[in-house]
């Protein structure tokens, strides 16, 4: 493993990744979302000390690690809900605190990891709270108002549910809508707390395809995900964490290896290529059964397993 020192395009990793002296990015990379030397936490518990992260301008950020070791907690004080004890969050180079609420609405948009719904409000009814930030006194509801919920909606497949209770749906069906309200802000800072929790894998890939979309037409996303595999076919631009410090960041090539997993989840496994895409693709060895896997030699093989009979004892068949 290489620190950024040694090369513009290597992971950031251990230590360096937290300094205090701010963070590191490839040259002409620009980032608008940054925190430097800060110390974040909740309920009077520090989750994150001296932490410092670069969100580079038009990626598709990734954060991963464990669970409770920060990932919720970083994106909350990227997003203004948790304030730093020391240090700072930067949005555009001036502390996010410094900025009005609805000023950072229209810059940054929020799927936070739970959400809940007025009693008795409609889905369009709560698509259309996405646009509070470009209300006024006197800019009232427009045309591009309308619009915008209209095509959030077309976006993430709610459009049938519009006149629906927002009680009366499904989980997989309430997180769609939320996603749906937060593109109708229309921000060009998307951040997503765990946002395919609650969908079904088929509703999974379509929403991180709706975020590679979103990413390809210029937006920034930061996402937390669980899933690693995913996480390096969507993302451009991982950030792995682990108890509050971040241990490596970079592309998913050089972030999911076998060691730095190993290091981060503690889990023995074996990194292959997606047999479609071809990113980086984590297989867990788990305990010996009589199994054996092998990587085929072909380029962009994949791993191949290979079973030996198991001689289990036969059940009694008396009862």
């Amino acid at each position: 493993m290489t620190s950024s020192a040694d090369s513009g395009n290597a992971p950031t990793v251990g230590p360096d990744a937290t300094s205090a002296v701010g963070p590191s990015l490839a040259p002409g990379t620009t980032s608008a979302l940054r925190v430097e030397g800060a110390t974040i936490g909740y309920d009077h518990k520090t989750i994150s000390e001296g932490l410092s992260v670069a969100i580079p301008d038009g990626s598709f950020t990734v954060i991963v690690g464990p669970n409770a070791c920060g990932k919720s907690t970083l994106l909350r004080a990227l997003s203004r809900l948790i304030k730093p004890t020391a240090g700072s969050v930067l949005l555009d180079g001036k502390s996010i605190s410094a900025y009005r609420a609805k000023e950072v609405a229209k810059r940054l948009g929020l799927l936070p990891q739970t959400s809940l719904a007025p009693d008795g409000i409609t889905v369009a009814d709560l698509i259309a709270r996405g646009r509070y930030p470009h209300q006024g006194i006197i800019r009232q509801w427009s045309d591009a108002d309308e619009q915008a919920v209209l095509t959030a909606m077309e976006a993430t497949g709610v459009t049938e549910l519009s006149a629906r209770l927002v009680d009366e749906l499904s989980g997989g069906q309430r997180q769609r809508v939320w996603v749906a309200m937060v593109l109708a802000q229309e921000t060009s800072l998307l951040l997503l707390d765990e946002p395919t929790t609650f969908l079904d894998i088929a509703h999974q890939i379509e929403l991180l395809e709706l975020f590679t979309d979103l990413h390809l037409a210029g937006n920034t996303l930061v996402a937390v995900l669980h899933d690693l595999n995913q996480a390096a076919r969507y993302g451009t631009h991982l950030i792995a964490m682990k108890d509050g410090r971040i241990v490596a960041e970079g592309p998913p090539e050089e972030v999911v290896t076998e060691e730095i997993v190993s290091e981060v989840f503690g889990l023995a496994c074996r990194v292959v290529p997606d047999p479609v895409v071809g990113t980086p693709t984590v297989v867990p060895l788990g305990r010996d059964r009589g199994q054996r896997a092998t990587v085929s030699d072909e380029p962009g093989g994949v791993a191949r397993l290979e079973r030996d009979t198991l001689r289990l004892p036969r059940a009694s068949a008396a009862s």
